[in-house]
């Protein structure tokens, strides 16, 4: 069996296969209170997404390309069993792209607060990425030293929280963890998405769970014809009293959701 190309933790010793894709500036551990409730169901996997976390950096940021590295990484892991693909955001498109390229790797699959075109609302992304390339590192002493120099890109306390989880120490310093050159050039590809490139490829016949945020502009209405057409087996919901981050916001609503996704009759 080959290695995993992507960082990847699997816990659980038996049920169907389920992956978890976090979305930018994020980590696989950011999934581990969602993948410990639904361990009894399923064996989860949390993936470092390319260029994040404990995985290799690319050259370029590419939703096919990363796609195709993920179904590596599932391959080498379990090259006989077809997978749930659970994705936020980035890790969502990169999910639904997979799904699209190699459907015969994913049974099933669940999007959470993305669709399946360009997306906007990445722009506060692009303050969070110039605000910690913006970091003196060779300053930092402290965590909280950090925490003082993203103030002003992150105001909010725990979205700045989510962001200082990407530092780390190295040796007497600190580094970053994601490769922050690479995702600021090439943010407009992470909000885009590849319609060229999949324009040919059919449907996705799997079932599908769509969770959006209610207080979140990243799906609207527009979204759902283009959304529909891919993935005919759809189920939408919109959870109450979330924004982007569904997961971490209402992570009961979400382990109950994902659970009802797994544990519903195949075939």
């Amino acid at each position: 069996m080959s290695e995993p190309k992507l960082h990847a933790v699997t816990s659980g010793e038996s049920g169907p296969r389920v992956a978890f894709c976090h979305g930018l500036l994020g980590q696989g551990r950011n999934w581990n209170q969602i993948a410990k409730g639904l361990a009894d169901v399923c064996r989860p996997t949390l993936i470092d997404m390319p260029d994040h976390g404990h995985s290799p950096w690319s050259e370029r940021i590419d939703y096919v390309d990363a796609a195709a590295v993920l179904a590596g990484t599932l391959r080498a892991i379990d090259p006989d069993e077809p997978w749930t693909l659970v994705g936020h955001s980035m890790g969502g498109k990169t999910a639904m792209v997979l799904a699209l390229t190699e459907p015969e790797l994913v049974e099933r699959l669940a999007v959470v607060d993305i669709s399946p075109a360009p997306t906007s609302s990445f722009t506060e992304f692009e303050t969070f990425l110039a605000g910690m390339r913006a970091v003196d590192l060779d300053r930092v002493s402290s965590r909280a030293d950090a925490d003082d120099a993203m103030r002003a890109a992150a105001p909010d306390p725990t979205v700045r929280g989510f962001l200082l989880q990407n530092l780390r120490r190295d040796g007497a310093g600190w580094r970053w963890l994601p490769n922050l050159v690479a995702l600021q050039r090439d943010i407009a590809a992470i909000a885009g998405w590849p319609q060229e490139r999949i324009s040919a490829l059919p449907p996705f016949d799997g079932p599908v769970l769509w969770l959006a945020g209610a207080n979140s502009p990243y799906v609207s209405e527009d979204n759902e014809p283009e959304m529909r057409r891919l993935f005919p087996r759809v189920r939408q919901v919109t959870v109450k009293n979330a924004g982007h981050w569904v997961h971490s916001e209402q992570p009961a609503v979400t382990t109950a959701a994902l659970r009802a996704l797994i544990t519903s009759e195949r075939g």
